[in-house]
């Protein structure tokens, strides 16, 4: 049990399992987070240090707060099946968010292997945790944001129930990044479910 009697969940759908991070997971992650495809709306690659980092964060948020980024199996798809396609959950954001916003501040994001891309997994999970995060968890607000250049995560979005919001310049970029621009979208309780 996690701390307030919080379970540390595992979400199921139709095709998926989402499920706590195990050690065995750190070198898939890694080798995911030095994809330049998987990674071309972020900052940058990630070594092996920053990915074990982030890890280590999402362990440690699980632990607390009975919700994670989780990892994503994949039981069955077109595409066959994986213990590891990537993640999907709920998270705090590790940056001071530049927008008004209902506490707790909660993201619901996605990172997933490119093969596991177009299959629908990233909506699939991402209405799993939506889902856990307002029906369970009893969130107030989840938001979502991405660069304004990632149109498959905005169209993921959408198609879970989200709406757009505004624009917000990411505090941690510097003038030129060219992910320094991010589109902020937004879902309360009541609002339909995609």
């Amino acid at each position: 049990m996690a701390p307030d009697g919080l379970d540390r969940v595992v979400l199921r759908t139709p095709r998926l399992v989402l499920r706590e991070w195990r050690d065995e997971d750190r070198e898939s992650f890694a080798a995911m987070n030095r994809d330049p495809l998987v990674m071309k709306h972020f900052p940058g690659l990630m070594d092996q240090a920053a990915s074990d980092a982030t890890v280590d964060r999402f362990m440690s948020v699980h632990s607390t707060l009975g919700y994670t980024v989780w990892v994503v199996e994949v039981l069955n798809s077109e595409r066959g099946a994986t213990s590891f396609a990537g993640f999907t959950g709920l998270m705090p954001p590790s940056f001071d968010p530049p927008f008004a916003h209902q506490q707790p501040l909660v993201e619901v994001g996605w990172r997933l292997w490119p093969q596991w891309w177009g299959l629908g997994i990233a909506s699939e999970a991402a209405r799993a945790s939506v889902a856990h995060g307002f029906d369970v968890v009893g969130l107030p607000e989840i938001v979502s944001f991405t660069v304004v250049a990632n149109t498959p995560s905005r169209a993921v979005m959408e198609r879970i129930g989200m709406r757009y919001d505004s624009e917000f310049d990411h505090p941690r970029a510097k003038a030129g990044d060219t992910w320094r621009r991010h589109v902020l979208y937004r879902m309360a309780p009541e609002d339909p479910r995609g």
